[in-house]
């Protein structure tokens, strides 16, 4: 795989390479962006923020493969503390659509309940749903065990649906 070959040129200094990987992922990091900070501008300024912090930490990559896994988790890791700095939790019309939530429901209330949620399972969910990364993909970019990441993936739904349910919106997950 081609992104393969990038990757493993990046991590050894390739700048080159290095760009070219951000040109391939700059879409996937700015919709990241927006779906939690819900700015354009501030999604831009994640993008190169993100793209200077990958620079300066690729050498960390310990396989190739998991590059774009490892790019989105700084992204996520840096719309966290953004928001950790306003004191807001923004939850993406995509995500609620994939839990039948219906643009319907009072969205107040879907987002004060994702601000109950802690910081690992609003990553979960993000890479699990924005992302569609599979379980095991997830496990990998966190170092844990596949099980670990099921707990916490059904754990946050779970919660996710109580609040839901306590405010009287209706979650089927």
């Amino acid at each position: 795989m081609e992104i393969e070959k990038l990757a493993r040129k990046a991590i050894k200094g390739d700048d080159d390479s290095f760009l070219q990987l951000i040109q391939l992922f700059k879409i996937d990091l700015y919709k990241t962006a927006m779906s939690f900070l819900r700015n354009d501008q501030e999604a831009i300024e994640a993008v190169q923020e993100v793209t200077y912090r990958a620079y300066k930490g690729i050498r960390t990559v310990k396989e190739s493969f998991y590059f774009k896994t490892w790019l989105i988790r700084i992204m996520i890791n840096y719309c966290n503390d953004q928001l950790k700095k306003k004191k807001i939790v923004l939850l993406d019309d995509e995500l609620l659509k994939s839990h039948g939530v219906s643009e319907n429901h009072n969205k107040l209330e879907i987002k004060d309940a994702m601000l109950s949620l802690d910081e690992r399972s609003r990553e979960i969910l993000t890479l699990k749903y924005f992302h569609d990364l599979k379980i095991k993909d997830i496990a990998d970019s966190m170092q844990c065990p596949e099980g670990t990441v099921k707990t916490w993936l059904n754990k946050a739904l779970k919660e996710l649906r109580e609040k839901l349910e306590e405010k009287g919106e209706n979650l089927n997950v």
